[in-house]
């Protein structure tokens, strides 16, 4: 495993780590056995659609999950959720695409604090860690899977789930979710493979059975406050198959404002640079500006712990270089990020343009409280 692969590793648990234990120590922990099935979904293509025929998608899934009882203000506002560990195995070796495993974090919100007492119940869920044990693209051994270009990718499964109450120690719970995997293209090709399972599971409650709290909680009103975000952001970046991987990193600065406890909401600018253009391109000539692109940034944080945050953006170029692959006038950018304290903070996310992923940028970031 390269040292890239161990950096997404370490940051997706560490993350999810500090989720779990960061504040709250009363939970209700539980296990979770799980199986699922689901197609493959094509890319249009015809070495997609052979792909997708070959690959009968099933697989077991395993979680520890914790959750949340304690009558805090984000715990109640997030409806008691539950947060854990999982891994998740494919039950066959695919010629083509490999074993697909992943080991990640993950979060699942009711939709309501009274459906929790229901027999039935719903709620959504998300899932972030580090897939692995993929065979990737090899023009000579797996010329066919153009989907992926590397054995360790990033993990993201997203969705809904329905619970239905058996006793009060077990319950059996059915889901529906999208699974990618991605390298972001740090390694080409990058298509990315995608999932869309059904998965069937039995959870057992452990140790004492904890009631929810019963009563509402007094949360206080909010003021507004206002934040600086700074933020420096680097990655990798493959541009041809074949080709070496080069640095891509920028900056970032933006104006937030926080007018609810579960989001900040801001403007700001991006500065990217990129690094290899005249290794790309000996035949000509480059200035600073080619090297960069410079945007405008919408941002929206969403808040789901006082340490926990999912920054989303939608970015618009001032100037960009298509030789960097910047293939349109926007980008969008969503990941998560941890903060160590009032200023410092680290995290992970992707930036695409229509989808398609440009690259992953590890974020270093400081904020400087503003007026309240």
């Amino acid at each position: 495993m390269n040292i890239q692969n161990r950096i997404w590793s370490s940051l997706a648990l560490s993350l999810w780590f500090n989720l779990l234990f960061a504040q709250e120590v009363k939970f209700q922990k539980s296990i979770s056995f799980s199986y699922e099935t689901g197609p493959l979904i094509s890319n249009g293509t015809d070495w997609g659609k052979e792909i997708k025929d070959a690959v009968d998608y099933k697989a077991l899934d395993f979680q520890i999950g914790w959750r949340k009882i304690s009558n805090t203000t984000f715990n109640y506002l997030y409806r008691y959720p539950t947060m854990g560990f999982g891994f998740n195995s494919t039950l066959k070796n695919y010629e083509e695409i490999g074993m697909p495993q992943s080991i990640y974090g993950f979060m699942e919100i009711p939709f309501s604090i009274k459906g929790l007492n229901r027999r039935v119940s719903f709620g959504y869920f998300t899932q972030l860690g580090v897939g692995f044990n993929l065979k990737p693209y090899d023009s000579l051994a797996n010329p066919a899977n153009k989907y992926i270009g590397s054995r360790v990718n990033g993990y993201i499964n997203l969705g809904f789930s329905s619970r239905f109450k058996i006793s009060e120690r077990t319950d059996f719970q059915a889901s529906l979710g999208l699974k990618h995997f991605s390298n972001g293209a740090a390694k080409k090709p990058n298509a990315g493979i995608n999932l869309f399972p059904l998965n069937l599971s039995m959870n057992i409650k452990l140790g004492d059975i904890n009631s929810i709290p019963s009563n509402s909680l007094d949360v206080p009103k909010k003021t507004l406050k206002s934040f600086w975000n700074l933020a420096l952001y680097t990655g990798i970046r493959n541009y041809e198959i074949g080709d070496p991987t080069y640095f891509r990193g920028g900056l970032g600065l933006n104006y937030l404002v926080e007018p609810a406890y579960k989001y900040r909401l801001g403007l700001g600018m991006d500065l990217f640079w990129a690094q290899g253009m005249r290794l790309r391109f000996p035949e000509q000539s480059f200035s600073f500006k080619d090297q960069t692109s410079l945007a405008i940034v919408g941002t929206w944080e969403w808040q789901l712990t006082e340490r926990i945050f999912v920054p989303i953006g939608l970015g618009a170029y001032l100037y960009r270089n298509e030789l960097n692959q910047e293939i349109s006038w926007f980008y969008e950018r969503v990941g998560a990020r941890y903060r160590f304290n009032n200023n410092l903070s680290a995290g992970m996310q992707i930036k695409a343009h229509k989808a398609k992923a440009d690259f992953f940028e590890f974020t270093l970031g400081y904020t400087i409280l503003g007026k309240r």
